[in-house]
Formats: structure tokens, C-alpha cells, sequence
């Protein structure tokens, strides 16, 4: 049967609706503003692979709505604080354009996405994190 809405069809309706920052307005931010928290929604390998944006929590693009819904087992608390603004991100924009509508269609509104992704950010010379340095931040977070 062949598919009668395509991806970027998909990704161009989660864009129309939802926040979207440049690579820059998410960098001015990083480690100056406490309400920024961005999220790397990519897969565990590509974080390892090409590491991330420093300070980042990562949760997996498939786990996103189990650890957003404090009704999910699966719940994280970090995604809890209204006082935040959850900035997602992936490899392109293309999955955290869709996550972040997501996340919007199930009543969060302190949600965007980065343009672009993480290749932008790398394009844009921004500041990346080793995988070994976000693991070690993550675990010191957790206290272990």
C-alpha cells in the first residue's frame, strides 16, 4: 500500500506549529541560561560515535513519551520542570521536528527543537561533548 503523506510532508506540518532555534540562539543560551535544557533525542550510538551538545541529557527518540508522561513506568522526573524549556535535538532536525510536535500534541509547551540538528551544530563550530565527558557528567549528576 504505498504511503500518502511522505516524512518531509510530516516534518513541514511539526515545523509550522511548533518552536524552532538556530544553532546560535541555542548557543548564546547554553551554560549562561538556567532554564535551557537541551536534549539529545538521537540514538545511543550516534552519541557515542560523535558526541554531543555539553550539558545535553540524552533520551532516546523511542523512549521520549514513556519518560515525558508521569503516567508512563518508564516516567523520568527531569522532563517534570515546568521551569525548564525542553530543546530537542537530533542528527538533522528532521526527528526532533517531529519528537518536538509530539511532546506538543501531548500538552507540552516548553518544548522546541534545533534547526538543523547536531550537524548543524557541528557545521557551526558550537562546542561539542565526548561521549566519555557526557557520560561522566551524567553519572556524577546521578551520584555514581
Amino acid at each position: 500500500m504505498p504511503i500518502t503523506k511522505g516524512f518531509r510532508a510530516l516534518v513541514d506540518e511539526a515545523n509550522a506549529v511548533i518552536t524552532t532555534y538556530t544553532v546560535e540562539q541555542v548557543r548564546q543560551r547554553l551554560g549562561q541560561d538556567p532554564s535551557l535544557q537541551v536534549v539529545d533525542i538521537r540514538d545511543p550510538r550516534e552519541l557515542e560515535r560523535e558526541g554531543t551538545v555539553p550539558g545535553a541529557m540524552h533520551a532516546p527518540r523511542g523512549m521520549l513519551e514513556f519518560w515525558v508522561d508521569p503516567e508512563s513506568p518508564y516516567y523520568k522526573p527531569a522532563f517534570g520542570d515546568e521551569g525548564k524549556e525542553y530543546v530537542l535535538f537530533c542528527g538533522a532536525g528532521w526527528r526532533s521536528a517531529l519528537a518536538t510536535k509530539t511532546l506538543h500534541d501531548m500538552g507540552m509547551r516548553n518544548v522546541a527543537h534545533i534547526d538543523g540538528g547536531f550537524a548543524a551544530w557541528v557545521k557551526a563550530e558550537a562546542p561539542v561533548e565526548s561521549h566519555e565527558a557526557h557520560r561522566a557528567r551524567s553519572a556524577a549528576r546521578k551520584g555514581g
